[in-house]
């Protein structure tokens, strides 16, 4: 064999994922370094979303919500990988299935409330319908709301204590 080859702990040791932690603790600086640079793409995303957002010098007008699309699934990529440090090693195969799992439940929630607002929607009775031609109700002389076009009910005095 020649002298290039590594054995195989130590090419895993030197092949992780951007955001994975070394399992020897070889320094604080290290993981430190790691969180900086996640902290840097993370800035950068968000200063380039309010470029893009604020400014259709770089982008075609109706690309915008594309972009900004574009640029909140890759800030949500840097979170994963240099905060959460969810990888695709094999020991992160539960922390994977917990955010799928999560997701799932954000996606239901979100598409169930959509969907029973528009089914509500549809059902509503129009507004129009619901009020008469003249607009809110008035103020009778008695000070409850009486319809409009209808005649006030005469206001009798109550009795007398005797």
């Amino acid at each position: 064999m020649s002298s290039n080859h590594h054995s195989a702990s130590e090419h895993s040791r030197h092949d992780l994922a951007p955001g994975e932690e070394q399992k020897g603790g070889s320094g604080i600086a290290k993981g430190v370094r790691g969180y900086l640079v996640g902290l840097a793409f993370a800035a950068g995303l968000t200063v380039a979303s309010f470029v893009v957002a604020g400014s259709t010098r770089f982008i075609y007008a109706p690309g915008v919500p594309v972009a900004l699309l574009v640029l909140a699934v890759a800030q949500m990529g840097v979170h994963l990988a240099f905060f959460l440090h969810i990888t695709t090693g094999p020991d992160n195969t539960n922390n994977v299935l917990a955010l799928a799992f999560g997701t799932l439940i954000v996606a239901l929630v979100v598409v169930g409330s959509l969907w029973i607002m528009a089914n509500l929607n549809a059902n509503m009775m129009p507004m129009d319908a619901m009020m008469p031609a003249g607009g809110m109700a008035q103020s009778g002389p008695t000070g409850g709301a009486t319809v409009p076009g209808a005649s006030p009910s005469p206001v009798t005095p109550p009795p007398a204590a005797r």
